[in-house]
C-alpha cells in the first residue's frame, strides 16, 4: 500500500493535502465536508487585527454616542454579553472546529502591531489551535522604510512569537524579497517551524469611467505553481523548517511536483471553490494511481527528488535558464 503520510508542523498527516486559508473554512459544515473528503489538515481563514480594531472602535462610538447630552440614554445600552468584541467569534470558531473534526486545525493571523500579534496568538493557542500560520501580508508604502528594515521586523516578529507561544508557527511569505534564500534562513533561525510559499498579491483594478479603484480577486491557476516549486526546490535541504506550497495546486500532478520540489504539504483553495470539495478525494486517488504505476512506495521517497541539490542540471534553477528560455522562443511565420 502506498504511504502518503507526511510530517508538517510536528504533526503527522495522513496525506500532504491541506486546505489553505480561505472562505470555505468560515462555515463549520464545510470543515466537516473537507474532512470527509480526505483533507489532512485545515488552515482557517485569517483573523485580521485591523478588523478587530475597527469593530471595537465603531461599537464603542455607537454605544457611547449621545451619553454626554442625554444622561437617560445610558439606560439604552445593550447587554454586552451579546456582542462579539475583538477576536471572540474567531476563537469560538476554533473551538467548534476542534470539536467537530479530528484533523488538525491551524489558525491564521495577520497583525499590524507586535502587541496585537502576540496577544491574539496567545488567545488562539488557548482556544486549542494545533498550529498558527502567520500571514505576513504587508505592503510597505512609507518610502523611508528600507527593505532591510522590513526583513528585520519580520525576523524579530517570529522570534518574539516563538518566545510567547508553544504551538508550532508557519510563516506565510510573499515572493517579493531581494533574497528569498536569505530571508528564509533568517526566519528559520528565528524559530519558524514552516515556511509557506507564497502569499498571493491582490491588486486593485481601475474603473476608468467612474475613476475609482476597486478590489479585484482572481482565483489561482496551475501556472502559478512554477514560482512555488522553483523556490521550494532551491530552499529544500538549506533550511531545517518544513516547506509548504500554496497557490496553483489544482491536480494530483501539482501535488506530486510540490513533493518532488521538497514540500511537506501542498495547500489548495481555488480548485475546491471552482470544482468542489470532492476534488480532494479525486486528487488523492490519482496520486496513488500515478505512484503505483511507477512503483513509488511513499511520498517521502520522492520528496526533494527534483530539488536544486538533486537534479543533475542545476542551471534550470539559475540565470542560465533565463537565457535559454528567451533564446529558444521562435516567432510563428504568418
Amino acid at each position: 500500500m502506498i504511504d502518503l503520510s507526511t510530517q508538517y508542523l510536528g504533526l503527522k498527516l495522513r496525506t500532504p493535502l491541506v486546505a489553505s486559508s480561505g472562505p470555505l473554512q468560515k462555515d463549520i459544515s464545510n470543515i466537516l465536508k473537507l474532512e470527509d473528503a480526505g483533507i489532512s489538515a485545515v488552515v482557517l481563514h485569517s483573523l485580521f487585527e485591523e478588523q478587530i480594531e475597527v469593530e471595537s472602535t465603531h461599537l464603542d462610538r455607537f454605544l457611547s454616542g449621545g451619553t454626554d447630552s442625554y444622561a437617560e440614554s445610558l439606560s439604552f445600552l445593550p447587554d454586552m454579553r451579546g456582542y462579539n468584541i475583538g477576536p471572540d467569534a474567531y476563537l469560538d470558531h476554533i473551538r467548534r472546529a476542534k470539536t467537530a473534526v479530528d484533523v488538525p486545525i491551524v489558525a491564521s493571523l495577520n497583525g499590524i502591531s507586535l502587541g496585537g500579534w502576540i496577544e491574539h496568538a496567545k488567545l488562539i493557542e488557548q482556544a486549542g489551535a494545533d498550529g498558527l500560520e502567520l500571514n505576513l501580508y504587508d505592503l510597505p508604502t512609507d518610502s523611508t522604510i528600507s527593505g532591510a528594515d522590513v526583513e528585520q521586523r519580520l525576523e524579530d516578529l517570529v522570534g518574539h512569537m516563538k518566545a510567547c507561544v508553544r504551538i508550532p508557527l508557519a510563516v506565510k511569505l510573499s515572493p517579493f524579497f531581494s533574497s528569498i534564500p536569505n530571508i528564509a534562513k533568517r526566519l528559520d533561525a528565528a524559530g519558524a517551524d514552516a515556511l509557506v510559499l507564497f502569499n498571493r498579491f491582490y491588486q486593485p483594478d481601475f474603473d476608468i469611467e467612474a475613476l475609482e479603484a476597486f478590489p479585484n480577486l482572481k482565483l489561482s491557476d496551475p501556472s502559478e505553481l512554477l514560482l512555488r516549486i522553483h523556490w521550494v526546490g532551491l530552499l529544500y535541504g538549506k533550511v531545517k523548517c518544513d516547506l509548504a506550497i500554496t497557490g496553483g495546486v489544482h491536480s494530483h500532478v501539482d501535488v506530486l511536483k510540490s513533493m518532488m520540489a521538497g514540500a511537506s504539504v501542498a495547500m489548495m483553495t481555488s480548485v475546491l471553490l471552482q470544482r468542489g470539495i470532492s476534488m480532494i478525494g479525486k486528487i488523492e486517488q490519482e496520486m496513488v494511481a500515478w505512484m503505483e504505476e511507477r512503483e513509488y512506495e511513499s511520498v517521502n521517497q520522492m520528496r526533494g527528488s527534483m530539488s536544486y541539490g538533486s537534479v543533475p542540471d542545476k542551471s534550470v534553477f539559475e540565470r542560465a535558464n533565463y537565457m535559454r528560455v528567451l533564446s529558444s522562443y521562435a516567432l510563428r511565420s504568418n
